[in-house]
This record gives structure tokens, sequence and C-alpha cells, in this order.
């Protein structure tokens, strides 16, 4: 992985531009440091899909599914709930036999949704769906800036 750059860029970051895992760890700490979202009481104990055995292991994980599904409605202006839940699944294990595609807890993808219309960041399509609003898409690049030229958070 290469080094991040220290000097100004040439032209606008957006969130295309940045690593998806340092991105989605950055976001997730701020939207942890804003303490804006609402915990749903359940999060110790659910399943992020039917496929898994246990519960997430990591106490953040609904900070870093939030700010993941943030990522992927950026890309993807007009997803909804369904689409999310086939891209955040995972291979159901069956012993012997081939493994077979199980979407992800839409439950879990719904609740972060409506936390991000909440403090909005998205918004509904007049097709369906969801989109980033303009106002936070800009914020949303300003952090992905931070995160490709750390040099740059400090100075300002």
């Amino acid at each position: 992985m290469p080094k991040a750059q220290k000097t100004k860029p040439s032209r606008g970051v957006v969130v295309k531009d940045v690593d998806a895992n340092r991105f989605i760890r950055t976001y997730a700490a701020y939207l942890k440091k804003a303490g804006k979202l609402e915990i749903p009481a359940y999060v110790d104990v659910v399943k992020l899909s039917s496929a898994n055995e246990l519960a997430p292991l990591n106490p953040d994980w609904f900070y870093i599914r939030t700010a993941a599904i943030a990522r992927r409605v950026y890309l993807y202006p007009g997803v909804g709930v369904g689409m999310l839940a086939r891209q955040f699944g995972t291979g159901i294990r069956r012993g012997s036999r081939p493994v077979r595609h199980q979407p992800a807890n839409k439950g879990n993808i719904r609740h972060s949704l409506q936390q991000l219309e909440k403090l909005n960041i998205i918004e509904h399509t007049p097709d369906g769906g969801r989109k980033i609003t303009k106002k936070r898409q800009k914020d949303l690049d300003r952090i992905a800036q931070q995160v490709l030229f750390p040099a740059l958070k400090k100075r300002d």
C-alpha cells in the first residue's frame, strides 16, 4: 500500500479516490465522536445475517456498518434496503455442499438508513431508494481528503 501523500491535491478528492477500509474507519470514528446516532437496544445480541453464527465481536460495529452504508449510498445513488442487503450479505456454510449467498439482516440496514436520514446525510430519491444530500456529499469528500492527505488535517 503506498504511503499517504503529504502535498496538497491538484484536484478535488472524492470518496472514490480513497481506500474503502480507511475511509469507513475514519467516518465511523467521526460518527461516534459526533454522538448523534441512536444505537438500537439490541446492538449487543443481533446477528448481521442469518448465515452468521454469532453477533459481531467489535463493540463499534453499528458505527462501522452505518459508515459503510453511507459510502455505498454515495457510490450508488438510488440504492435501497434490498440491494444493500444483497451487497452486505455473505455465503452460508452448508457443510460439504456448495456455499449459497445469504442476504444481510434488513432491519439493521433500515435502522442505519433511518439514522442517516435524521442526520440529513441521505434523502429519498423520487424513483425510490436513497442518495446523499449535496451538503453532506461535500462533508464526505472533506473526510476523504483528510484520509488521503493527513498532513492537511493537522494544519487546518
